[in-house]
């Protein structure tokens, strides 16, 4: 069996979205920036649809986690920036239309239910209401031995750290303030622990990978 395990940009002063998230900024305002280190990379560009981009250490930090990943766990707002029943959400069919640039299975946390939603490959959508703990342990059986990514946001991001869900954290640190937003490490207190397993610097970004200490 693979690993459980956040990748995830976040701002120099310790921010993973910028304020006043909506549906014309799904990352808050400002939140685009810490994504910009990403959008020219070969791995990044491919899985998109788009052609060329760059083969640099960025690309094959992306590479490393893209070939390694069995299964995908998300929240709501990070599939569809919405809430309440699904009926009611301007955006249901989630941000990437037709052709989402994920190749394995994703489990997106909700508390409404709705059947899956297959798509083409191995990719499908299954949408699972009861917690994060059985949304992990479908994502488990999907991968395999690969492993399974806790991609976001930040607030599923702290659920798992906090009830001891995650074997690593890798987090991509971009030269940006943004002042305000959705810290990534808030509330969670003092019992997550954390030793540093590698660090990988580049001009745009710097990768930094953490082993999480079992309690």
């Amino acid at each position: 069996m693979g690993k459980v395990y956040v990748d995830i940009s976040m701002s120099l002063d310790g921010y993973a979205a910028g304020p006043d998230a909506d549906m014309e900024n799904p990352l808050g305002v400002g939140g685009m920036q810490l994504h910009e280190w990403i959008f020219g990379l070969e791995s990044w560009r491919e899985p998109h649809g788009l052609d060329g981009g760059d083969s640099t250490v960025d690309n094959e930090v992306v590479r490393e986690g893209q070939a390694a990943q069995g299964a995908v766990v998300m929240g709501r707002r990070m599939y569809s920036g919405g809430s309440g029943p699904w009926e009611q959400d301007p955006n249901a069919d989630g941000w990437w239309g037709e052709e989402p640039p994920f190749r394995v299975p994703v489990f997106v946390l909700t508390h409404h239910a709705r059947e899956r939603k297959p798509m083409p490959g191995d990719l499908d959508f299954t949408f699972v209401t009861d917690g994060l703990e059985a949304a992990l342990e479908h994502a488990r059986v999907a991968a395999g031995e690969k492993d399974v990514l806790v991609a976001g946001g930040a607030d599923v991001v702290q659920q798992a750290l906090a009830a001891g869900l995650v074997d690593e954290v890798q987090v991509h640190i971009a030269p940006v303030l943004l002042g305000s937003g959705v810290r990534l490490f808030d509330n969670l207190g003092a019992d997550v622990k954390v030793e540093p397993d590698r660090v990988i610097e580049s001009p745009n970004v710097t990768h930094v990978r953490y082993r999480v200490v079992k309690r």
